[in-house]
């Protein structure tokens, strides 16, 4: 009948191991462990990752209403217009 698809090569010296899912905790010390770290990592980060971002939203709301500015008519162009 051949081979199963799941045994089509036998692998030699390698070692798996596996755990069932009903003896694995999906949050193991998530609040005790996982928040303070999540808070450190964050406040260690912040002020490398904050400023270049500032700056670029600071240029690019410049950026818009420049462009908004430029793309009105200049009424003074049109006063002796009748």
């Amino acid at each position: 009948m051949g081979i199963h698809f799941g045994n089509l090569e036998k692998v030699r010296h390698v070692i798996t191991y596996s755990l069932s899912p009903f003896e694995q905790r999906a949050f193991p010390n998530y609040f005790s462990n996982g928040l303070p770290n999540l808070w450190r990592r964050f406040s260690s980060q912040f002020f490398r990752v904050a400023p270049p971002f500032m700056l670029a939203y600071m240029v690019y709301s410049w950026g818009t209403e420049e462009f908004e500015r430029l793309k009105r008519k200049n009424p003074a162009d049109y006063e002796n217009d009748e």
